[in-house]
């Protein structure tokens, strides 16, 4: 008897480890604080999207904050990372080493998500690096920033669109990104035509440029999310929006970035996709402390 149930306890302990070693792990990179209250909240923001997945089957997430871990093994045995910080030449990943840690994960197919700010490196190695990475980011003189109200009419039939509706949402939506050559291997996720008001500023790094005006002349429809195929097998995605922290209180705009983040890591998103809830009480939680 004692003999049997030494085996049972055995068995019951070697299928928690597999099913442990099944989980999807997923890396949640927050950056440190940046503008003001309620804007750029990335370890709140983070702090929402892994109590989320966390109650998925199958998903571990885990956060690091200031943008980059203390230590780097914790990319190990990562399915998918998902970075929201600040971007621009102060972007976590814009360092040689760095870069070289990301690029190796890249290569073994992990996959990448980038939220807002993180989009935006410079161009040359590391902007190279993200169109291979995730097909695309913002680039200066190129790309523009504004604050406008964008109204998603339509969404195209993919796993990360599963169970979201049409929605419209004021956020500081980043358009007319630079992508791969012909849009190879890359899906529009969520495009519309932004509203001329846009481009008011004058032009300048982030304002306009005579290619983007052009564009929106046009009527030009255009792309703030994105979803990637890498030759390696692995996904990334882009997502410009997540200024503003109280949009994450809404269910079509947080179920978007959570079906994304699950499909970079190559796991099962349901028909009615990633259902989730976040109360106001919530949303005021883990928020940084800024003057």
């Amino acid at each position: 008897m004692k003999n049997f149930l030494r085996t049972l306890a055995l068995g019951l302990l070697v299928g928690t480890l597999h099913l442990h070693a099944a989980d999807k792990k997923i890396i949640l990179l927050a950056g440190p604080p940046s503008h003001g209250h309620g804007e750029h909240e990335f370890n709140g923001g983070c702090q929402l999207l892994k109590n989320c997945l966390n109650k998925l089957p199958g998903i571990h997430a885990e956060i690091y904050n200031n943008g980059w871990p203390t230590d780097e093994k914790v990319f190990e045995g990562a399915d998918a990372i998902f970075i929201y910080s600040d971007g621009g030449d102060g972007h976590p990943f814009n360092r040689p080493e760095r870069r070289a840690v990301i690029d190796k994960l890249m290569k073994k197919g992990v996959g990448l998500g980038c939220g807002h700010y993180a989009v935006e490196v410079p161009k040359g190695p590391t902007g190279n690096a993200f169109l291979d990475w995730i097909g695309g980011y913002f680039e200066i003189n190129w790309s523009v920033n504004p604050t406008w109200t964008a109204n998603f009419k339509s969404l195209p039939q993919h796993p990360i669109t599963r169970g979201v509706k049409p929605f419209t949402i004021e956020d500081e939506w980043y358009y007319h990104m630079r992508f791969r050559e012909g849009m190879s291997g890359v899906t529009p996720i969520l495009s519309t035509v932004p509203p001329k008001e846009t481009l008011n500023r004058p032009d300048g790094t982030h304002s306009g440029n005579p290619g983007v005006r052009e564009a929106v002349a046009k009527g030009e429809p255009q792309t703030v999310m994105w979803a990637a195929e890498r030759k390696d097998g692995g996904r990334g995605f882009g997502f410009t929006g997540g200024h503003y922290h109280r949009n994450w209180g809404n269910d079509d705009f947080r179920k978007i970035v959570l079906n994304a983040i699950v499909w970079s890591a190559n796991g099962n998103i349901p028909a009615k996709g990633i259902e989730s809830s976040v109360t106001p009480e919530e949303l005021k939680q883990n928020l940084d402390q800024k003057k």
